[in-house]
């Protein structure tokens, strides 16, 4: 009986811990400060136990949840890079520039007291593929957070290497994974737009 209650406790505890995966199996580019790292499943059975206790962010731009969806769990979407006023180009990525969204703290900030949470309560930050959540996770932590996770394979997914589907978002990611998600957009969860 007592193995029994000792394995019920770990258990008990486990189930409001993050799992996080192992920081050496993380791509540089998606590491963190804090080295807290959750897989998209993992996030989503995160969410599913800890939603009341957990901030989970969508960090993409506005426009990208209106086009690509957001996660279902999500409790609201706080860009961490936003479009500038005028178009720029990025020769280096090929694409639209986007820059630093100034109101990225206060917002997070902001959501975190409107769901009653606190600065050590955990957050969940997700974004196309892992690489601005990380980025974000690291703004977050040269602010004092300290139990702030970065979804690694984001919400569409890394791209395929090879294959038919080469340069495709197929292979991980939210999405792929069948986890619940929506091309329709809650206002009250939308950056800037409650009211």
């Amino acid at each position: 009986m007592k193995a029994f209650a000792g394995w019920l406790i770990v258990l008990l505890m486990a189930s409001t811990t993050a799992h996080a995966l192992d920081a050496a199996s993380v791509p540089e580019l998606k590491r963190t400060k804090l080295g807290q790292y959750l897989s998209s499943q993992e996030a989503a059975k995160f969410m599913n136990q800890n939603a009341s206790k957990t901030l989970f962010l969508d960090v993409r731009t506005p426009a990208e949840l209106m086009f690509v969806g957001m996660p279902a769990q999500a409790d609201a979407n706080v860009p961490y890079m936003k479009e500038p006023d005028f178009p720029a180009w990025d020769g280096v990525k090929g694409t639209l520039k986007l820059e630093l969204n100034p109101d990225f703290l206060p917002e997070v900030r902001r959501r975190l007291a409107a769901k009653g949470l606190k600065a050590n309560d955990a957050i969940v930050l997700i974004c196309r593929s892992g690489d601005r959540s990380a980025a974000a996770a690291n703004l977050l932590a040269e602010a004092g957070f300290k139990n702030v996770y970065s979804v690694v394979d984001g919400f569409e997914g890394d791209l395929a290497g090879e294959g038919p589907k080469a340069g495709q978002r197929v292979v991980n990611g939210w999405k792929n994974a069948g986890l619940p998600w929506s091309y329709k957009l809650d206002r009250t969860k939308m950056y800037k737009l409650e009211n």
